[in-house]
């Protein structure tokens, strides 16, 4: 995990632990920016977050992934979300960032354009995917509401699912 996220969350633990409230349970998120859309998904998926390093382009794969990429002795799958979620591919700045999730032995790498923040949002403020698509379909977990925003939490396994 990068110390910019573990810095964030410590801030964060800190914060609520002066907080006497016993609330519901609270889900432990991580928020980043793909377009203009704020998205965020469960932390413990998280094997660690990097800047972009070079990758592989391999032949005859869908367009959503770039190819693969070399970390610490794994080849792991480079799937760029801008294009899996149907946006215009953008070059990459100094905020991109690569995450690396897991799912059981399932590992990828996704491309991101920005990290926002360790997110604490409990249970009960998180709401179900729209109803447009069918729940086996879709990569949205549920929809996050906070004060200000709202967050679209993805489903992990759905997104590194192979649908070659």
């Amino acid at each position: 995990m990068s110390e910019k996220l573990q810095q964030i969350i410590n801030r964060q633990n800190q914060a609520l632990a002066g907080d006497d409230q016993k609330v519901d349970e609270v889900i432990q998120l991580v928020g980043f920016i793909v377009g203009e859309e704020e998205f965020s998904i469960p932390i413990l998926s998280i094997q660690e977050i990097i800047k972009p390093i070079g990758w592989t382009r391999v032949p005859q794969i869908p367009s959503y992934i770039l190819g693969v990429f070399n970390l610490r002795g794994s080849v792991i799958p480079l799937i760029d979300l801008r294009a899996r979620f149907g946006l215009p591919l953008q070059k990459h700045t100094d905020e991109t960032r690569f995450i690396v999730m897991k799912n059981g032995d399932d590992v990828a790498g996704f491309v991101i354009d920005r990290l926002t923040e360790a997110i604490r949002m409990p249970k009960r403020d998180i709401g179900p995917a729209p109803d447009t698509i069918s729940e086996s379909e879709t990569m949205i977990d549920g929809v996050g509401k906070q004060a200000d925003r709202i967050v679209t939490i993805l489903k992990v396994h759905k997104l590194l699912e192979r649908n070659f």
